[in-house]
């Protein structure tokens, strides 16, 4: 295993940091003593959220609650519209659970394992508001860091272990939160997955994968997941302004609300599960408005979206909380009626 310097890649690093590191609003204040609901909030939005696409919804959240205190409060509900969009819904409803615990208590966890106690809140999220907030000595271990110390050992196979053990040795006792951030920063911003720029890294003389002349060879791609097909139908009653809208269950999108639907059964033509669909609903099955698809989560779904006729009550659908995949259905309606396809 290749032996290197902490002293001066800590220097190099951290003097590259205080000089070309990014500026997001959830840095703001002291370090080692950051904000923690801002801190906090901005690390569960990121863990499945690029930071270009999160700080629009971070400022969002942050206007509709702008205090643990007013997001305790909040009806879940409340909480699911302004995460709409963000996807991964259970980390919202994870920070509604332990901001209730947070304003019982008065105060933000003053630890490690007290971060580590709240919903939502594992080892790398745990260590990264710890030494935000605390400036206590954890380090992260993220896809950014595993790739970066990957690349500096040259480990082709890095172990969440291997990345760990590396991570907090190299740890800067003096400045954690700031390494962290560092570490991070580097491996967004310079030390990319498929185009690495070595020439200004401050790492570069100490990189193993540099020297091998293949950096993006470490670490070797993971291992995916297969992609899983789902076919469902989905029933439009009502409007894209006023619709009848059920409560979706589960882990993936449980607390939203969406448009009926039902998954394929296996065989099942889209036809056949509209009318069992229809069934459920007391509903007269109308015409097909078209498809739409959509990945979550190693799933890649089409809805069949079809117009229903039924008795049933109606909810404005600006106030409803809906997914991604309910938000492209009732978008079928709305181009019908501009006209795009013909009725």
């Amino acid at each position: 295993m290749i032996a290197l310097p902490p002293e001066p890649l800590r220097a190099a690093l951290l003097a590259w940091f205080d000089r070309a590191g990014r500026d997001l609003p959830w840095r703001r204040g002291p370090e080692g003593g950051r904000d923690p609901y801002r801190a906090w909030v901005a690390e569960i939005l990121l863990q499945q959220t690029q930071v270009a696409r999160g700080l629009g919804y971070y400022e969002r959240f942050l206007a509709a609650f702008p205090t643990v205190q007013a997001l305790a409060a909040a009806p879940l509900e409340d909480v699911l519209k302004a995460w709409e969009g963000c996807g991964y819904y259970a980390r919202a409803r994870n920070l509604h659970r332990a901001a209730a615990q947070v304003a019982a208590q008065g105060a933000f966890p003053g630890s490690y394992e007290g971060w580590l106690a709240l919903p939502g809140v594992g080892p790398y999220t745990a260590a990264a508001l710890s030494s935000f907030t605390l400036g206590a000595p954890h380090a992260v271990n993220d896809g950014n860091v595993r790739r970066v110390l990957a690349r500096l050992y040259g480990e082709r196979a890095p172990s969440p272990a291997w990345v760990q053990a590396r991570a907090d040795a190299l740890l800067d006792p003096a400045r954690p939160g700031a390494w962290n951030e560092a570490v991070m920063d580097l491996g967004a911003t310079v030390c990319t997955p498929k185009a690495p720029r070595c020439a200004p890294c401050p790492l570069a003389q100490w990189c193993a994968a540099r020297a091998s002349g293949e950096p993006t060879a470490y670490p070797a791609p993971k291992v995916r997941a297969p992609v899983q097909a789902v076919q469902a139908v989905a029933a439009l009653i009502g409007s894209r302004e006023r619709a009848h809208l059920e409560r979706r269950e589960g882990t993936l999108l449980g607390g939203l609300m969406g448009l009926p639907a039902e998954a394929l059964l296996a065989g099942e033509s889209p036809e056949a599960a509209l009318a069992r669909l229809c069934a459920r609903l007391g509903a007269t099955p109308g015409p097909l408005l078209g498809q739409v698809r959509h990945g979550m989560t190693h799933r890649q779904v089409t809805l069949h979206v079809y117009r229903a006729q039924a008795e049933l009550p109606l909810q404005p659908v600006a106030q409803a909380a809906l997914a991604r995949l309910d938000q492209k259905a009732l978008a079928l309606e709305a181009a019908r009626q501009e006209g795009l396809f013909p009725a």
